[in-house]
């Protein structure tokens, strides 16, 4: 499936989304590894970097922002006039998944036509408003959303997540692939799980070898954005709807994910300083 002419996605951005500036998606190509705290954490990290965020929950199938924002069972988005969806908002971030128009153990049983159409609706119905970044948060693999989401827009870049061991990559380098033959930036790698924060010492053990991991991300030319300990309050924050940065702003997982997210804010400065032309 080639990939749209760049002045193509240059029109497709300005007419779906005229007020977003970046659009960044958070994938993995693998489930289990955190891409969904990732990104629900890396969004409230621009917010607090002084950017306007928003969150975009692309998982159809699995939706997992609803429980790690605290929204409850019942509360769904409002439409406005012209048939406008207006997003829920936490946080201060405005918010669309699937999951809000769900009930409680529901599940989408769709083909990949009504994905994609799902997806175009939420990019081109809902008032996102004026923001700086917006983050989608991408299902597992790398099948109809990623691709519809590549085609439908010009994408700023793709975060990675992994964690480090091999049979977690494999899948991983996969989901790079896809990104490259679809033009989409490779960002950077976000290392998830890669050591345990011990709750009672408060010291990190190294779970897998991290020289031979950061040697992977050499080889393919990729940068590593942050790496994330495994860690309990972290997981109770995703659980209980108020997500790390937001509920510990002060602690060092909140602080790693702000580090993730000011290198985010940089690379783009520097993008945007080198694309400007010279007189």
């Amino acid at each position: 499936m080639p990939p749209m002419p760049e002045s193509t996605q240059t029109t497709n951005l300005s007419r779906r989304l005229p007020h977003v500036k970046n659009v960044v998606a958070v994938g993995s190509g693998k489930g289990g590894v955190g891409k969904s705290t990732v990104a629900v954490n890396l969004a409230l990290a621009l917010k607090k970097e002084g950017q306007a965020a928003g969150l975009l929950d692309a998982d159809i199938y699995g939706p997992s922002i609803p429980i790690m924002c605290g929204v409850k069972e019942g509360e769904k988005p409002r439409i406005a006039e012209g048939n406008r969806i207006l997003p829920l908002e936490r946080f201060g971030l405005p918010l669309m998944s699937m999951g809000f128009l769900m009930g409680e153990g529901d599940a989408v049983v769709w083909r990949g036509p009504m994905l994609a159409k799902m997806l175009q609706q939420f990019l081109e119905q809902v008032e996102w408003g004026r923001l700086d970044y917006l983050i989608v948060d991408l299902p597992p693999g790398t099948g109809d959303v990623q691709l519809t989401l590549a085609q439908l827009i010009p994408l700023t870049g793709a975060v990675v997540v992994t964690t480090p061991q091999d049979v977690a990559f494999a899948d991983v380098r996969r989901a790079i692939k896809m990104f490259q033959m679809t033009q989409v930036p490779i960002l950077g790698i976000v290392e998830n799980m890669g050591s345990f924060s011990c709750p009672h010492c408060h010291k990190e053990s190294s779970i897998f070898g991290q020289d031979e991991n950061h040697s992977r991300y050499r080889t393919l030319d990729l940068r590593l954005l942050g790496e994330l300990p495994l860690e309990i309050e972290t997981r109770l924050a995703g659980d209980q709807g108020t997500p790390i940065v937001e509920r510990d702003p002060k602690s060092k997982q909140a602080e790693r994910f702000r580090q993730i997210a000011h290198k985010l804010i940089e690379s783009q400065k520097e993008r945007q300083d080198f694309e400007l032309p010279s007189f």
